[in-house]
């Protein structure tokens, strides 16, 4: 199983029991072909970047799931009919989980190789001169 970043942005004049519809139906698209949904963020209403089917705003949601290539499919494909739904964004984040992992592996092995100085001693203070006058 893959994990994906689903995010769409509904129109603004949605009723809230219109997007909850939705966000229902999503994830019933999702456990029914076998994925899971592991978090659903309501981002809620924002101002959009640049103007989209003539609207300035639009109610953001994001979908954190686990499924195959098909579930997404189909996620998307139902978000392609809906009307409601302006602009949709998939990311699979699996591989970038598995690179960071990687990393950080690599990271803790080069700290476990480098040897352990111990801090340079300070010089011993030296008594203040005064300068001679004369």
């Amino acid at each position: 199983m893959r994990r994906y970043e689903i995010i769409f942005v509904v129109r603004p004049d949605v009723t809230d029991e219109d997007v909850e519809k939705l966000i229902t139906q999503m994830q019933a698209v999702v456990s029914n072909s076998g994925g899971k949904v592991e978090n659903v963020e309501k981002m809620g209403r924002r101002k959009l970047a640049y103007r989209i089917a003539r609207q300035r705003e639009g109610y953001y949601v994001l979908f954190v799931l686990e499924g195959s290539g098909d579930t997404v499919k189909e996620f998307e494909r139902r978000l392609k009919v809906t009307d409601a739904v302006l602009k949709y964004l998939t990311v699979r984040v699996d591989e970038e989980l598995k690179r960071v992992e990687k990393l950080k592996a690599l990271r803790a092995k080069q700290e476990a190789r480098r040897p352990r100085s111990k801090p340079a001693a300070a010089p011993p203070p030296q008594p203040a001169t005064e300068p001679a006058m004369g």
